[in-house]
């Protein structure tokens, strides 16, 4: 691959931002998606090995497919699994003996229950899928019943994935809210993440903030690369990752439940298809995400409280709808090669 002079400056300067020494005892866990909307993938038993092979401990999964979660049985990799949008009419109107029932077959008789780390249920269904909105707490609440009856409530935690849209206002990070028109679900959520130490779970998207928003934000601060800072009362932000991360806490901080921790449930940087995507620019933003996390940074609201994230994605997806960039996440070819040379550790 050819690289011009600005480019290797570029990249040079988002590798240095912070430095390669981490207080791994202390890191926050970095984690990696593993979707599967392609037809070109490998075995899910050789995605397994890679994703060992580069010393990744946490994956999501987007659905309890048997044939992806087999080959993780035994791994000692945690794993972060996905009810599916569609599934919850049905675990949401049933009882919590058939939520029990559900995850025994599902999940549990596929992998054992202590490489369980979350249980997401539902994706974005707040304004991107609406038609699940009302099953999405009653889902949970079987859910958690079901893992307490058998002593695994606190050993699993249970939330449910949100796009960074359900903000109507984030910026600055301080004057964030909520969408008025979720707010009665959002805040059963919220009390349900508060009672049982459950974290809010959010996509968070900078390329997407990017694109969209060209006029008021700049690659530089998507990317971490120095460049204008903002001031928002007595904090400096540097990047647009932790202006998000932030505008989230303010806005739970709104509603009365500020001390919620975040995990970060999807985050990345395509490589091509679209502006900016690049597999300098993947790196430089990827590669931060993981040193931050690592080294325990956290955001100017919260510093020093490592970040959870979960990178997207292991592979591109070829058959992913929408925009050109949205199959050409992945950070690992079919073929097990890096697509740019991202640690994990």
């Amino acid at each position: 691959m050819k690289h011009d002079t600005k480019n290797i400056l570029q990249l040079s300067i988002c590798l240095q931002t912070f430095g390669f020494l981490f207080q791994l005892s202390a890191a926050a866990p970095i984690g990696i998606c593993y979707g599967r909307v392609a037809n070109n993938l490998p075995p899910p038993s050789d995605a397994v090995n890679l994703i060992k092979t580069n010393g990744i401990s946490s994956v999501r999964l987007f659905n309890p497919d048997p044939e992806s979660l087999k080959p993780f049985s035994g791994t000692g990799i945690q794993l972060t699994i996905g009810v599916p949008n569609e599934e919850l009419p049905s675990i949401a109107t049933s009882t919590a003996t058939a939520a029990q029932e559900w995850l025994q077959s599902n999940i549990f008789a596929h992998v054992p229950a202590d490489q369980i780390r979350y249980i997401v249920v539902g994706n974005e269904v707040f304004l991107k899928d609406p038609f699940y909105t009302p099953h999405v707490l009653p889902a949970i609440s079987n859910i958690y019943e079901a893992l307490k009856s058998i002593g695994l409530s606190e050993k699993i935690k249970i939330s449910s994935a949100q796009a960074a849209s359900i903000l109507s206002n984030s910026y600055p990070p301080s004057s964030s809210y909520f969408d008025a028109n979720i707010l009665p679900d959002l805040n059963r959520l919220l009390q349900f993440l508060h009672d049982t130490s459950s974290p809010l779970m959010v996509n968070v998207y900078p390329y997407f903030s990017y694109i969209n928003n060209r006029e008021f934000v700049s690659l530089d601060s998507a990317l971490f690369r120095p460049g204008n800072s903002l001031h928002d009362q007595d904090l400096v932000y540097d990047n647009l990752f932790d202006q998000t991360v932030d505008a989230f806490i303010y806005a739970m901080e709104r509603e009365g439940y500020g001390e919620i921790p975040v995990v970060v449930t999807e985050t990345g940087w395509p490589t091509a298809g679209g502006e900016a995507a690049s597999g300098e620019n993947a790196l430089c933003y990827n590669g931060n995400v993981v040193k931050r996390g690592l080294d325990n940074v956290g955001t100017p609201k919260r510093p020093g409280i490592g970040v959870e994230v979960f990178l997207f994605d292991l592979f591109d997806e070829d058959e992913k709808k929408g925009n050109e960039f949205e199959k050409h996440f992945g950070i690992f070819g079919v073929n097990g090669v890096k697509a740019y040379d991202l640690n994990f550790q």
